[in-house]
């Protein structure tokens, strides 16, 4: 038997190799071949080979690297390789491929492809084509609900023909309304409208990344919830009419609709309301003679009433969660189900056992509408791996480049204990202890939402960060203790390094003897946010005895400078921090509670010295418009000698399958535009200038 998958990687061990294959997260599809199946069990005798793109996956990507033979099947642009029925079709032949598995993403949810691969007597891994084209289009799959007596949002139940259609229907229905893709998921096509404005802007955006994302630009509108939570219940079918639920995911925190963090069980569930829950999404499987792992997902509001909002034919991106807390691998059982055994497992026989949860760790900044896309190489890469408790999801490694074409997320970050708080404090210690450089990442986020209060306390909905974070999301607040021992931490490590460079004068080896300084404590002047401290640090072996702003604290560590992770004990308090960058003039960036800090450090002498530069003027931003990621130019809105209102929109850019619209930031006339549609742009490249 043989798969192929976009986003999932094989359940199976190639023991023609004696390896194991990981659970890969990867931007890339992949082919097997069993050549002997005696039982469905938890090893296979596997042929491997992965597809990939040309100009994106090469030679040192790792699905590439653990199989057996890569297949191009085209340049980077998804509609050229990975949406490319005809050149997937075309693997499929010549590697003689039995069986595919679609994963999570491109074609995993296309009845077409689905029917292509019947027609070649090829097994699908997932549900038939019936159950793909009546839960994959959310208006027939509302109507389907209905029927199965799940409780389901109101709203129209029909296809929206034009922006015109769309504010009369959002009238009748009232606002605010959410507008979405029929054929789309992930957060997709999906625009909140609370006026007309917002809807007429909504139907273009929606339509025209549905068109992008899933080559389905049909939308359908409904009465949005607001402040709801985001739960769903994993649901597994076979062959043989036999249908489970295994239990739900909390999916609640979320950024433009796509899920960030998630966690099994949910705390906000009772025994009652996830039995309800559970039936409804089995009986709305058992509809359409579901027969695969699948995902019904549903808004809960305060009072735990529950709503359908749509099904997923396929394995969802934060499938661990649920792996975790009932010990069955999804994988596995599709493969099985494929296959045409019935389930092992009745309904009694599926626990909870402890509490996951989930990171989506995204090439991300954070700090830009909770996370922009950011592009680059992986200059260094390690995974926190030895830490128990962890799971991670990936397909990089160093050297592994972050493009523009696919899904900005690097890993799965899964932390597993017997409670949420032990699940809670293993994700924290994960997150400190993940390195990532190259490229922007989200962690300073994950680690704020998980330490919340509201959080912790379970108080959460779809809204939860622009709720916390009104004005956007600024990196963590450090109390005045925790100031205290970042500035000890950062005044200590300032003065290892010096240590650490006259050890290194000083060798024996050197034919020039050099006098070693006698210094009892070093006098220093450190900037942290624009305030000035005055830090004075004296060393005994491994401790830092450090003063700060008349506080006194003890730093003690190894101080491997070489090491991206550094351990420290600050008065009995266990921290692990990385430091980023270090510079001969005294700048440094510290990863310190999640957030990078940037502080400049400079002994009393060079500060006093320092008082005579000049500071560098800030440039005026107020009449230009720069990207603030990387992207496509989709369209651009002005010419030179137009006249723009404040607000107005100036151009659109693609990223990473969203479409963004560019907003002029004053009333002026432009003056000129530096790009056209079509055109490739950089986080920072000049778009457009007003006078």
């Amino acid at each position: 038997m043989a798969g192929f998958w976009t986003g999932a990687a094989a359940l199976a061990t190639a023991g023609r190799r004696g390896r194991r294959w990981p659970k890969l997260l990867m931007r890339s599809v992949a082919l097997w071949t069993v050549k002997h199946v005696p039982h469905y069990s938890r090893r296979y005798l596997v042929v491997s080979r992965t597809l990939c793109s040309a100009g994106y996956d090469s030679n040192e990507k790792v699905h590439v690297k653990m199989a057996d033979e890569a297949v191009c099947v085209g340049p980077a642009p998804t509609s050229k390789s990975y949406l490319n029925m005809n050149a997937i079709m075309d693997a499929v032949r010549s590697t003689r491929a039995q069986a595919v598995h679609p994963g999570y993403g491109f074609l995993s949810e296309n009845k077409e492809f689905a029917k292509r691969l019947a027609a070649e007597d090829v097994i699908f891994i997932g549900p038939d084509t019936h159950a793909i084209q009546a839960m994959g289009d959310k208006i027939e799959s509302k109507l389907l609900a209905k029927k199965a007596k799940v409780n389901t949002i109101p709203g129209f139940d029909g296809v929206v023909k034009d922006a015109d259609e769309a504010v009369r229907i959002a009238r009748e229905i009232g606002y605010p309304v959410m507008i979405k893709a029929s054929a789309g998921g992930g957060g997709k096509g999906m625009r909140i409208a609370w006026d007309d404005e917002e809807t007429r802007d909504g139907f273009r955006f929606s339509s025209q990344e549905a068109a992008s994302s899933f080559g389905d630009d049909r939308l359908l509108i409904e009465k949005f919830i607001d402040n709801p939570r985001h739960i769903e219940i994993q649901v597994l079918g076979d062959k043989h009419g036999n249908a489970l639920w295994l239990n739900e995911r909390e999916c609640s925190i979320q950024r433009r609709n796509q899920k960030v963090v998630e966690e099994a069980p949910s705390i906000f569930l009772d025994s009652e309301t996830r039995r309800a829950m559970g039936e409804q999404a089995v009986a709305l499987a058992k509809a359409v003679n579901y027969s695969s792992a699948g995902t019904v997902e549903f808004l809960v509001d305060s009072k735990k009433n529950f709503y359908f909002l749509e099904m997923n034919t396929r394995l969802q991106v934060e499938h661990p969660v649920t792996e975790c807390i009932t010990g069955l691998d999804l994988v596995q059982e599709m493969i099985r189900v494929a296959k045409g055994y019935p389930l092992r497992h009745k309904q009694a026989d599926i626990p909870i056992n402890g509490w996951a949860v989930e990171c989506r760790v995204y090439a991300e900044d954070p700090y830009k509408s909770f996370g922009l896309p950011s592009v680059g190489r992986l200059s260094q890469y390690e995974e926190p791996i030895h830490l128990p408790g962890v799971r991670v999801d990936s397909g990089i490694q160093p050297g592994s480049d972050i493009s523009i074409y696919y899904d900005p997320m690097i890993s799965k970050l899964i932390t597993y204990g017997s409670d949420r708080t032990e699940a809670l404090k293993r994700m924290e210690d994960a997150l400190d202890s993940y390195v990532i450089r190259g490229v922007t990442h989200n962690i300073a986020l994950l680690r704020e939402v998980i330490i919340n209060s509201r959080f912790i306390e379970g108080d959460i909905n779809t809204k939860f960060l622009s709720d916390v974070y009104p004005d956007g999301f600024k990196g963590h607040p450090l109390t005045e203790t925790e100031r205290n021992q970042f500035l000890a931490v950062a005044s200590s490590l300032f003065v290892a390094s010096q240590l650490r460079a006259q050890h290194f004068q000083d060798h024996e080896s050197s034919r020039v003897p050099i006098v070693k300084p006698q210094v009892a404590s070093w006098e220093l002047s450190v900037k942290l946010h624009d305030e000035i401290h005055t830090v004075v640090v004296s060393s005994s072996g491994p401790t830092f005895s450090v003063e700060v702003d008349g506080s006194k604290l003890n730093v003690t560590s190894t101080w491997n400078l070489a090491s991206p992770l550094l351990s420290v004990n600050v008065d009995g308090t266990q921290r692990t921090i990385q430091c980023l960058s270090r510079e001969a003039g005294g700048n440094m960036s510290i990863q310190f509670l999640g957030t990078v800090y940037k502080v400049r450090i400079l002994t009393k002498l060079a500060a006093e010295l320092n008082k005579f530069m000049l500071e560098k003027a800030a440039e005026d931003t107020s009449s230009i418009l720069r990207s603030p990621m990387p992207g496509v130019v989709v369209a651009i809105s002005v010419k030179p000698g137009d006249l723009v209102a404040e607000g107005q929109e100036i151009c659109v850019i693609e990223a990473m399958k969203m479409q963004n619209s560019m907003t002029a930031g004053k009333t002026g006339k432009v003056k000129s535009v530096h790009c056209k549609a079509g055109d490739t742009v950089g986080e920072g490249d000049l778009l457009v200038e007003l006078e």
